[in-house]
């Protein structure tokens, strides 16, 4: 039995100290999910608390013999953000900030100068921007892929659909991505030009 197949164990028996160490594990990654998804910190905050009461209840579902507890709570995540996203579609803005996708942050320039922090926040803008604009299936396995660094079977798992499928989401998704991105550089362009903002 691994560590976190033994804390759900131990959580199912009413082990507090077992749910403490289990979301101490997860609770970052499932909030960089819900942020990549929505774009906005106080609803991905709200988001990781739902998934996690949402965990808390269904925790008796997880069978370690189908997938990995990770794997499970992506899923889990994965439907609860799914929902939101068709409960609030109509409400949504788009809307950026400053902490957005580390990932990005952790390639960009390690220069300290103010151009240099204004041009990397720019970028984690204007990605934020254009993953918005991908379909929801294509933005998922995105954000799973390039943003949690899963693979391609524990996507699978998590969207409940063959690899093949994950493998064709994820390519038409970047493909989309750049699309988009350079539509959203194009039209900056022009505007920076023209003195505009």
């Amino acid at each position: 039995m691994d560590h976190e197949t033994e804390l759900v164990r131990r959580c199912l028996a009413a082990d507090a100290a077992a749910w403490e160490a289990l979301l101490q594990t997860h609770t970052r990654k499932i909030y960089n999910l819900c942020y990549r998804f929505t774009g906005r910190p106080a609803e991905a905050e709200d988001l990781t608390q739902e998934v996690f009461i949402k965990v808390f209840q269904t925790l008796r579902t997880f069978d370690p013999a189908q997938a990995a507890f990770g794997v499970w709570l992506n899923r889990v995540a994965r439907n609860h953000l799914v929902d939101h996203y068709r409960r609030t579609k109509r409400d949504r803005a788009t809307s950026s900030l400053d902490d957005a996708l580390p990932a990005i942050e952790e390639k960009s320039s390690p220069v300290a100068d103010a151009t240099a922090q204004v041009e990397s926040r720019e970028r984690r803008e204007l990605l934020q921007r254009a993953l918005e604009r991908l379909s929801p299936d294509l933005r998922e396995a995105v954000v799973l892929r390039d943003l949690q660094d899963l693979d391609y079977d524990e996507i699978a798992q998590v969207l409940a659909v063959p690899v093949g499928t994950v493998k064709s989401r994820i390519n038409r998704g970047r493909l989309e991505l750049a699309r988009v991105l350079k539509r959203m550089e194009q039209m900056k362009g022009p505007a920076k030009a023209g003195g505009q903002t």
